[in-house]
């Protein structure tokens, strides 16, 4: 057992304070499981699956901007309004949905969420104006925001507790993958028709909607509650997750004007070179999560976290296009490592509420992503190297945060945590 592992008093949380206990749930136990072996595994398979259809969907209109607009009359200004239409609801509603997803059940709220999607996207595929669709993309992001804290929640019920933490990494291999395919997707869309993408993504949520992870409704005395949240361990670790968009993963956009406005890098290079950055983490996912079991997530996330701030920051610093792709690209493996020990983490902090954690730490995580580009992109005009350092800077509050998660010692034996 490793330092982050440490048992908690039964009936509370670190800071003593009582907790509502786990309510039964559909978890993994080979003696109890109604479903046949190949059931379960294709329930699981659709549960990572489904983490791929939110960034996938979130991301597929960004290649296709120009001809987005050019379709349908409007500005390209307004049509890129479309990507933040998805994810302010996306990040805002998750304040709430996850408890509220483990209320009415994961696999009603799971499934009623994949129907929604599936017809927003259709509508999306007709849209006639842009004023359509960018409701259509507030729709998509709304109901991503029921599916994907919902499907790590139900993982945790469907894989054996010692696998815990490698299926969280392979989840988080599956986001990377989602955002990795959704430029080509969408690039592919764009050379024959847009709305095509629409009809794909559609198409997808369809089939995962035959498979929602297990869970029913929690009624009563049994509903999960918001209460639990409201702590200090959540508080850092949403704080790490916000830093860990703002320091890291929300900064292509900067990296993007380093190097087509000091390196002289044209914008199709530029693409290539930032892939690095996501093909990390589709590639090393699964591991770290293994990493971080055997030397504990909080240590890992902390190390990953310093080592990240140090990358980005020597990105803004880079005289040619080698050195940007291999700090960028380290940069983009620190950043792995971090988000698969802060979900690791987050899964097991609230175990009455898994859901209800998981989703309010996300929104904290997008909140970094939105507010990144307001903050350091008048800085970046004035001082690029500086803006650059403040915002690799900020991933030491994450070190600090996870350091400071040190779990209460106590005598009475509680459900392990990494």
């Amino acid at each position: 057992m490793t330092d982050d592992q440490t048992p908690r008093g039964a009936g509370g949380n670190a800071l003593g304070r009582p907790v509502d206990p786990p309510a039964p749930t559909e978890s993994f136990a080979p003696a109890q499981a109604g479903n046949s072996g190949l059931a379960r595994k294709l329930r699981v398979f659709a549960v990572y699956a489904g983490a791929a259809l939110g960034p996938l969907g979130g991301g597929v209109v960004a290649p296709m901007l120009p001809q987005i607009a050019g379709s349908l009359h409007a500005s390209t200004s307004a049509t890129a309004l479309s990507v933040t239409a998805y994810f302010v609801p996306f990040a805002l509603v998750q304040l709430v949905s996850g408890t509220a997803g483990e209320r009415w059940g994961r696999r009603r709220t799971v499934l009623g969420a994949y129907l929604v999607y599936l017809i927003a996207s259709l509508a999306g595929a007709v849209a006639p104006d842009i004023t359509m669709l960018l409701v259509v993309r507030a729709v998509m992001g709304t109901a991503n925001a029921f599916i994907s804290p919902m499907l790590l929640s139900g993982l945790a019920d469907m894989v054996p507790p010692h696998k815990l933490s490698r299926s969280v990494g392979l989840l988080a291999s599956c986001q990377a993958a989602g955002q990795s395919i959704s430029p080509l997707l969408g690039g592919v869309a764009a050379a024959a028709n847009w709305r095509w993408a629409f009809v794909g993504v559609a198409v997808a949520a369809g089939l995962l909607a035959l498979a929602p992870p297990p869970g029913g409704a929690r009624p009563g005395a049994q509903a999960p509650r918001l209460r639990p949240l409201v702590n200090a361990r959540m508080g850092l670790l949403s704080v790490a997750a916000f830093v860990s968009y703002f320091g890291a993963a929300g900064l292509p956009f900067l990296v993007s004007l380093h190097a087509e406005e000091h390196l002289g890098v044209r914008p199709d290079v530029t693409g290539v070179a930032l892939l690095g950055f996501g093909l990390t983490g589709l590639l090393l996912g699964a591991a770290w999560g293994s990493v971080g079991d055997r030397f504990g997530a909080r240590r890992c996330g902390g190390i990953a976290a310093a080592l990240g701030a140090v990358l980005v920051a020597l990105t803004g610093s880079t005289q040619s296009l080698p050195a940007l792709v291999l700090c960028w690209t380290g940069a983009g493996v620190a950043y792995s490592m971090l988000n698969v020990c802060l979900q690791n983490l987050t899964v097991r902090e609230v175990p009455s509420n898994r859901g209800g954690a998981l989703s309010a730490v996300s929104a904290f995580r997008f909140g970094g992503a939105a507010v990144v580009p307001i903050a350091l992109l008048p800085l970046y005009h004035v001082m690029p190297r500086l803006s650059f350092v403040i915002g690799g800077g900020s991933l030491l509050l994450a070190s600090a945060g996870l350091a400071a998660l040190r779990p209460a010692r106590t005598g009475t034996p509680a459900p392990d945590r990494p």
